[in-house]
């Protein structure tokens, strides 16, 4: 699940970031300063998200006409008004929003619109790609092996999806991949063509949208694989069975990870939270 905040006062950002991830502990919460900012993000990802809070009162772009740009760019998309003014109910409601909260913002607010969305989410279809990170690297469409074109192709694929959704940049992704070498034009060509090497091949799958470019971000959209690292955090029991001290062993830069699943293995999953 996905969900963006927007609030142009960061204290009012922070709390309401933090009560949508007590509310739903699993989603991607994507926090926005301004609505430029969020709109920005859409405009240039065009990536879908399941629910959007937005603050009323900010300024340039207010919340209600940010919600009326946002239908256009991503329909589907529910929207939440969160403001500490009831006046503007009526105006938020002709816009067929899906909720309105009343600062300050509780968990148990947030949870009540998230669990009763105007346009309820699409029910989870099975995975077509399967990522396996225990041991070595590998991916699967449809039960089959993926075949990269170049190693390094693949390499970019695997730190992407250690990252978890998390943008990296090219300059981050230039020190991985390209260990000890300067961040030169070349070598940015150089990267830009593995990128492009990686949507083709994905694309070729019908999985193109798994990945998401920023400007000068790229990362993949977690929710779209299966994979077993990302159940090992969720808590399922497989995944953590499955977890035999081995992570991506094929990369050197993936050891950190290897200590982090050490700890939470030892520690044992945390319980989930009750809905």
């Amino acid at each position: 699940m996905r969900v963006l905040a927007v609030d142009d006062e960061q204290l009012m950002l922070d709390m309401l970031v933090d009560r949508i991830r007590q509310a739903r502990p699993q989603a991607e919460v994507l926090p926005f300063g301004s609505s430029r900012a969020l709109l920005a993000w859409l405009e240039d990802t065009g990536a879908p998200f399941d629910a959007a809070f937005l603050d009323i009162e900010m300024p340039g772009i207010s919340g209600i006409a940010l919600a009326q740009r946002i239908k256009e760019l991503s329909p589907d998309g529910n929207i939440i008004f969160v403001t500490g003014f009831s006046q503007y109910m009526a105006e938020a409601f002709q816009l067929h929003a899906s909720g309105y909260i009343m600062k300050p913002v509780s968990v148990k607010a947030v949870e009540e619109e998230l669990d009763n969305l105007r346009r309820p989410l699409p029910q989870a279809q099975p995975h077509r790609l399967r990522v396996q990170t225990f041991g070595n690297f590998e991916v699967f469409c449809d039960g089959k092996p993926i075949h990269f074109s170049r190693s390094r192709t693949k390499e970019l694929f695997a730190y992407l999806i250690d990252r978890r959704g998390a943008g990296s940049t090219m300059g981050e992704l230039i020190s991985v991949l390209w260990e000890g070498r300067p961040d030169t034009g070349s070598v940015r060509s150089q990267l830009r063509s593995l990128i492009t090497d990686l949507r083709t091949t994905l694309r070729q799958l019908e999985e193109k949208s798994i990945i998401i470019k920023r400007r000068d971000l790229i990362a993949i959209d977690p929710e779209r694989v299966d994979c077993d690292y990302y159940r090992f955090l969720a808590g399922d029991m497989t995944a953590v069975n499955a977890f035999r001290g081995e992570y991506m062993s094929n990369y050197s830069w993936a050891e950190p990870t290897v200590g982090a699943l050490h700890s939470l293995d030892a520690r044992g999953p945390e319980p989930k939270e009750k809905h």
